[in-house]
């Protein structure tokens, strides 16, 4: 019989140490295919992006409910065209106060708990919207909206971001960012469903009075959703809060500015195509298939598609590269849309999968990017301050459109403005690709 021949120390030692010794090594080497990125996810970790992409998901169609209604509360209220639009901006300006205020909470009090009280505020106050008997209670319960619409995006954002490993980390956001799609697309369907068979009167109500859906996701949340370890254990240890003011101080100051203004570019490009393109077709080009059925359709596909497409991206070139990849293309198709030949609607029709795929899929990038520039005492107060008051400054583009001596079709000025402002706003911020989240 052959004899055995002892094993040397350091040869023994690499031995034991190469055999995976936790579950989690383990699931990430033998995880593979198209959704990998889900399946080496944790069990809590599972629970949470459903719980995030549920919030998120409601949070657009709370939202877009307004849009879908404005035709009947402008003819409701005889509202005038400064008034409707009001409607719309103060959502956005009172989310950037919500942003902030979620920020801290979620330093705080936890992911979860703010993702609680945001989605709750937002579902509160769009069903208070359908109860509306005068111009100034909507406006109000609008405003009060928007505060939750402002924070809940964070706070799922983070809670997921903490649980997804750094290599799918791009990718598990980008699949949080694309359930924006899934509300604007149930948005729709339910507008158009009630528009068709309630009376206009009460179908806007009725359509408002829908945004309780959020209530369910809030009982899932609360029995099946929990912060990541790291961030229970801090949060028990009860240490003291950084105020807001520590976003800006140090290395986290630059940061914090870059940030903030590469989110206002993004919103300002964004906001300027939604508000103004479907006029400037509608008016200037007389386009009849804008805000059609089918239009929408091919404009959410291209949505969705981009959300999930930039994902992969965002993991596989980075970060960085990315945005400035979506902010070329989105610039380069609205030169397109306001140069489409009068009577074009077929061209149209087949130009919207490439603007929706192109400026949704911009934002996949966020969710991971913002949450790796934060150490995780401010992450919620950093990710949420940057998102959200970019998303309000952002809001002051379209309004600048409407007062520009070039009209509508200052709508291409201003969209270059927003993407070039975020490409400039990427020089001084790092790339963060691979990052652990400390």
């Amino acid at each position: 019989m052959r004899a055995l021949t002892p094993v040397p120390l350091h040869l023994r030692e690499v031995t034991v140490t190469s055999i995976p010794t936790s579950p989690p090594t383990t699931v990430e080497s033998e995880v593979t295919g198209p959704f990998a990125w889900f399946r080496s996810m944790s069990p809590q970790g599972r629970r949470a992006f459903k719980g995030a992409f549920g919030g998120y998901a409601l949070d657009s169609y709370d939202f877009l409910v307004l849009p879908m209604a404005m035709v009947a509360i402008t003819a409701y209220f005889g509202l005038t065209t400064a008034q409707t639009g009001l409607l719309t901006t103060v959502t956005l300006l009172s989310s950037a106060v919500g942003g902030i205020v979620a920020g801290l909470l979620i330093d705080r009090i936890g992911r979860v708990k703010t993702l609680m009280v945001t989605v709750g505020t937002y579902a509160v106050f769009t069903v208070l919207c359908g109860f509306a008997t005068s111009y100034p209670m909507l406006l109000g319960f609008r405003t009060l909206q928007g505060i939750g619409f402002g924070g809940e995006w964070a706070a799922g954002a983070i809670l997921v971001a903490e649980y997804a490993r750094p290599r799918y980390r791009g990718r598990v956001l980008a699949w949080v960012q694309s359930a924006w799609a899934v509300g604007w697309a149930l948005a729709v369907i339910v507008g158009t469903t009630l528009t068709n068979n309630v009376d206009p009167d009460l179908a806007w109500r009725v359509l408002f009075w829908t945004g309780a859906l959020p209530a369910l996701l809030l009982v899932y949340v609360r029995r099946n959703v929990e912060d990541a370890p790291e961030v229970t254990e801090r949060l028990a240890r009860k240490e003291a809060r950084p105020p807001l003011s520590s976003i800006f101080k140090g290395g986290m100051a630059r940061r914090t500015i870059c940030a903030t203004l590469l989110s206002t570019g993004v919103m300002g490009g964004y906001y300027t195509f939604a508000t103004w393109l479907p006029t400037y077709l509608k008016t200037e080009r007389g386009l009849t298939v804008v805000g059609t059925g089918g239009y929408l359709f091919v404009l959410i596909t291209g949505a969705f598609c981009g959300y999930v497409t930039a994902g992969q991206l965002v993991d596989r070139l980075g970060r960085r590269v990315t945005f400035v990849i979506f902010a070329l293309l989105s610039a380069g198709l609205l030169i397109s849309y306001v140069n489409i030949p009068q009577g074009s609607n077929s061209l149209l029709l087949i130009l919207g999968f490439p603007l929706g795929f192109s400026a949704s899929a911009i934002f996949s990038g966020f969710g991971s990017y913002l949450a790796e520039l934060y150490p995780s005492t401010v992450r919620g107060t950093g990710q949420s301050f940057t998102y959200n008051v970019g998303r309000a400054l952002g809001a002051i583009f379209p309004t600048a459109v409407g007062f520009s001596s070039a009209g509508v079709g200052g709508a291409l000025i201003y969209g270059a403005v927003g993407y070039g402002l975020a490409l400039v706003a990427l020089l001084g911020l790092p790339e963060t690709r691979g990052s652990e989240l400390t």
